[in-house]
C-alpha cells in the first residue's frame, strides 16, 4: 500500500468515522453502541447529547431527550436504565432519582450529535 493510499484511508476514516463524536477515553462499550445507533438514525430535534457523571459511587450516562416533554434517560455502565431524572409532562422525571441533580458530580460531555437537520 502506498503512502498516498494510507493517507487517503486515514482521511476518509477521520471524516466519516468520527465526524460527530467527542468520545471520552474509557466510555462504556454499550454507550459507544448507543452512539452508533443515534448516528444511524435521523437527527433528533434537539440533537442528542450524552453526558457522563459520577453518581451513587459509579459512573453513569445521561442521554438527552430526542424531543419535547420526553424523558432524559440515566444509564449505568451496562446501559441498564437507572431512572428518568428529568422532563416528561411535569418536568420532574419519573421520581426514582430525585437527588440526581443535587448529588451528581464530574460532568463530562461524551458525545453531541452535531449533524444538521
Amino acid at each position: 500500500m502506498t503512502l498516498h493510499s494510507i493517507i487517503s484511508l486515514l482521511l476518509v476514516f477521520s471524516i466519516y468515522g468520527y465526524s460527530n463524536t467527542m468520545h471520552q477515553q474509557g466510555t462504556s462499550e454499550c454507550i459507544e453502541t448507543k452512539i452508533e445507533e443515534f448516528q444511524a438514525a435521523p437527527v433528533a430535534n434537539p440533537p442528542i447529547e450524552i453526558y457522563q457523571y459520577f453518581y451513587n459511587g459509579k459512573f453513569v450516562y445521561l442521554v438527552s431527550a430526542p424531543c419535547c416533554d420526553m424523558y432524559t434517560t440515566l444509564y449505568d455502565e451496562n446501559c441498564n436504565i437507572i431512572c428518568y431524572p428529568s422532563a416528561g409532562i411535569t418536568g420532574e422525571g419519573d421520581g426514582r432519582c430525585n437527588d440526581f441533580s443535587e448529588t451528581r458530580s464530574d460532568e463530562s460531555l461524551i458525545w453531541k450529535d452535531d449533524r444538521k437537520n
